[in-house]
């Protein structure tokens, strides 16, 4: 079978969205394409110059390898510009651009808008998804009468961003669904086109450090202010850094000035910020302030049916309210209560939950969860696999591997204490974005993909029984 070029660079491409952190191939790859071959060389258009001047000088390696691997030979690569038609343009063509189009037309018998409220988003592709849990909507949300205004606080920043609730900020406990909520916000903004960047406060704090370092600040503001709705999940923690709280500053004033969105998360409310600049915390209170609660009793009872509901699984309702009595604390721990109860159930063969099944299965998951270390993830997974622990843990990208190592990165933060940090440097030295993605993804694929669950529901229980 003949190969054209046009397949060989689209195939790099995927390779390199795998092998890439996130962030760097959403700013510099994303929507690369080719242009034309020469002889051995790859000519490939980027979007601005800044990504052409990041590639050729910094990426290039990483391209060439990935591009040669697919040739089956040592090729080389240009960047240049995507050339278009440039638009001839005329005085009257300023009420096209972004920061001059206006409302055309204005009740006059009410008040004028202010300005920031009278300009009109341009429109724009939505951004890829990949960075957020498909899981992660407003219809698989079940908000009982404790999160019922939280709920309906969202889904009217979500229907009406920029006019509902601005800045809207919640808060809570640890695995109360947070991040929920504001994955959700952006995955119905990017249902509509609207441009909406969801992320962990970390990585706003990592990407400035990395542009300071790289001297390339401007990129950095382009990419966060260009967005229509923007959502910063932990925010607590950008407290007490100087230069990241300087950035975030002007980053929300710039958005805020033209009517952008802004959500944020945050393990406790502005006011408790100790360390949190005056002024930040002044705009954080001027929005929507809520707290998310954990769900009584019945709520947690039909998020347990849900699932079960998901997963194929025939759970009569006194099995779901069992399950639903053993978690007090969080979802979180709801959902891991959820998954041992149903890996033992398939091990065992059981059709009916029992109260000692589920007495067991409780006892099992309140044990510390120092007794399971990465190691041992490693080594129940590389044995299922037919692997060794070092191909897991070293540089190898074959289909096979990545799998299992993708399973392994998913378990790992699943049943260890260990930081994404940490997970990443036992996977060989990867970074904390490439397991964020790795678990996502993994959470995507088990959604589809029966099998897999499977997979994954044996390896817990096998994790259980060293626990």
């Amino acid at each position: 079978m003949v190969v054209n070029a046009q397949e060989l660079w689209d195939s790099a491409y995927h390779q390199l969205e795998l092998q890439l952190d996130r962030a760097s191939f959403e700013t510099w790859l994303r929507g690369a394409c080719l242009v034309a071959v020469e002889g051995d060389v790859y000519v490939i258009g980027v979007r601005n110059e800044y990504a052409r001047d990041m590639l050729q000088s910094r990426l290039y390696r990483n391209v060439r390898r990935v591009l040669s691997d697919v040739c089956g030979k040592a090729m080389e690569l240009r960047f240049e510009l995507n050339r278009q038609e440039p638009k001839p343009q005329r005085s009257d063509d300023l009420n096209d651009m972004p920061l001059f189009r206006m409302i055309a037309e204005q009740d006059t018998s009410k008040p004028a808008l202010p300005l920031h409220q009278q300009i009109i988003r341009p429109e724009r592709a939505a951004l890829p998804e990949q960075d957020l849990n498909p899981r992660y909507t407003l219809e698989r949300f079940i908000a009982g009468n404790e999160n019922q205004m939280v709920y309906a606080a969202a889904q009217a920043v979500a229907d009406m961003p920029g006019t509902a609730y601005n800045p809207f900020f919640v808060y809570g406990g640890v695995g109360l669904g947070k991040t929920h909520l504001l994955q959700a916000i952006a995955q119905r903004c990017r249902a509509r086109n609207l441009r909406a960047i969801y992320i962990p406060s970390e990585i706003f704090i990592n990407d400035l450090v990395d542009a300071i370092r790289q001297k390339t600040t401007a990129m950095f503001r382009d990419k966060y202010r260009s967005a229509d709705v923007l959502l910063v999940d932990d925010i607590q923690f950008i407290a007490g850094k100087e230069s990241s709280q300087e950035e975030f500053f002007h980053t929300f004033n710039a958005l805020y000035t033209f009517n952008k969105q802004v959500v944020l998360a945050s393990d406790r409310p502005p006011r408790d910020m100790q360390t949190l600049e005056a002024r930040l915390r002044s705009r954080f209170e001027g929005g929507l302030v809520m707290d998310i609660h954990m769900p009584e009793l019945e709520t947690r009872t039909a998020i347990i049916q849900q699932w079960a509901q998901e997963r194929g699984l025939a759970l009569a309702p006194s099995s779901c309210e069992m399950i639903a009595l053993k978690a007090r604390t969080n979802i979180r721990e709801l959902e891991g209560i959820f998954n041992q109860i149903v890996a033992t159930m398939k091990l065992t063969g059981t059709m009916n939950l029992t109260s000692m099944l589920a007495d067991n299965v409780l006892e099992s998951y309140q044990r510390p969860r120092h007794h399971i270390t990465l190691r041992q993830v490693l080594e129940v997974v590389a044995f299922y696999h037919g692997l060794e622990v070092e191909d897991l843990a070293g540089p190898k990208r074959n289909g096979p591997i990545n799998l299992a190592r993708q399973i392994a990165m998913y378990l790992a933060r699943e049943y260890t204490n260990a930081s994404l940090h940490q997970i990443g440097d036992t996977f060989g030295g990867r970074k904390h974005s490439t397991v964020l993605h790795s678990c996502a993804k993994m959470v995507e694929d088990m959604e589809r993909q029966e099998m897999l669950r499977n997979i994954v529901d044996h390896l817990r229980g096998q994790l259980t029984k060293r626990s």
